[in-house]
């Protein structure tokens, strides 16, 4: 019995070591999802003209899935189903700070609000932010991903240890 208990504590250190490396990992994607979001916003207004809500429509599901729903809800404030206010923004994601999410509401909340040279210009600023965030966030990644798992493994070893 105290074997089991062992492993099921050694196992949910393990686990939580995972946990964090995931929330480092859905971060970086998460940011080349919105940089490439910014080159298609480009492309698409300055070539094609579209509008906003065709352009998010078009989206592959796995960009979409990287985007973890901040695109579902920048389309609902288009189909005024919803204010644009940032905490409905981001009501999905736990895993930005408190910076970054000033950084990309105000982003969303200047898309199509004026001409398409000024537009164009806007989104490549944000594109060199997300871009220098992107790059934060994949050495964020590298440091402490794999860092995080390491730690769960030792601290689930270092448990098997004292108890045994």
């Amino acid at each position: 019995m105290k074997f089991v208990i062992l492993a099921v504590m050694a196992g949910i250190s393990v686990y939580i070591g995972y946990m964090f490396s995931k929330k480092y990992k859905t971060r970086a994607n998460f940011f080349q999802a919105l940089v490439m979001l910014c080159q298609k916003f480009d492309v698409e207004i300055n070539y094609s003209r579209e509008r906003l809500k065709n352009i998010f429509n078009s989206l592959d599901e796995k960009q979409k899935h990287k985007l973890h729903g901040i695109d579902d809800n920048y389309i609902s404030f288009i189909n005024k189903e919803s204010p644009l206010e940032r905490d409905y923004l981001f009501k999905n994601i736990k895993f930005l700070k408190e910076e970054e999410k000033d950084v990309i509401f105000m982003f969303f909340k200047s898309l199509g609000r004026s001409d398409v040279d000024s537009q164009s210009k806007e989104i490549k600023n944000f594109q060199a932010r997300f871009e220098n965030l992107s790059g934060s966030a994949n050495s964020d990644n590298k440091k402490y991903g794999s860092l995080s798992i390491k730690l769960g493994i030792i601290a689930g070893l270092v448990i098997v240890v004292l108890f045994i």
